[in-house]
């Protein structure tokens, strides 16, 4: 199949077109492809799983949640998620959110470390979790159908994701010891991101 955002029904709202367009801004290619296939590896997760979300809450977190990576936004004191949670804050603030939306976005970027979030708990976060463990560490993707994940990775190519994103979880573990992504290093990321058969398609 030919794949484009557009096979996932994104929301054409104003928000999710200002959040790919300060994600396109401040990510690199690398990692602005990441966060697109998060988002639909979660979305395609959620239609074969019968759950129904946010679509626009999901994006827009989906689209913002690494830029607690990039120079602009990496917080010499924050783990990169909250920093990232609060980019979110700030956007959509912009974009007129109400508050209650607004901490809504910034806790998907947050809890989309933990691994521990049920749909039934948080359907959001639940699927960002399940989005960027697949585009990360290859977790589950041998349940998507083969010619989805073929068009996706042809679609948004995962270039030197791999090695990448190795190296700016590693630094986030030097110098912040206590953050999540510390111990999602001390707990093998290397090792997972290296047999991510994503990483051989």
């Amino acid at each position: 199949m030919t794949w484009t955002l557009d096979t996932l029904d994104t929301p054409g709202t104003d928000s999710a077109r200002a959040a790919l367009e300060i994600a396109s801004e401040y990510a690199d290619t690398a990692l602005l492809n990441h966060s697109v296939r998060s988002y639909a590896f979660g979305a395609r997760y959620a239609a074969d799983h019968g759950l129904e979300y946010d679509a626009e809450l999901f994006y827009v977190s989906a689209l913002l949640h690494d830029l607690g990576l990039t120079a602009p936004f990496d917080s010499h004191t924050l783990p990169f998620e909250e920093a990232g949670g609060h980019v979110a804050r700030v956007l959509t603030a912009g974009l007129g959110w109400p508050a209650a939306r607004r901490t809504r976005a910034a806790e998907v970027i947050v809890l989309h470390m933990r691994d521990d979030v049920t749909a039934a708990e948080d359907v959001e976060s639940h699927l960002l979790q399940v989005g960027t463990s697949a585009d990360v560490s290859g977790l589950r993707v041998a349940a998507f159908d083969p010619s989805f994940t073929a068009g996706l990775l042809a679609a948004y190519p995962r270039g030197t994701f791999g090695g990448d994103f190795l190296a700016l979880v590693e630094d986030q573990a030097a110098r912040k010891p206590d953050c999540a992504a510390a111990a999602y290093v001390a707990g093998g990321a290397a090792v997972r991101i290296a047999a991510n058969p994503l990483e051989r398609m």
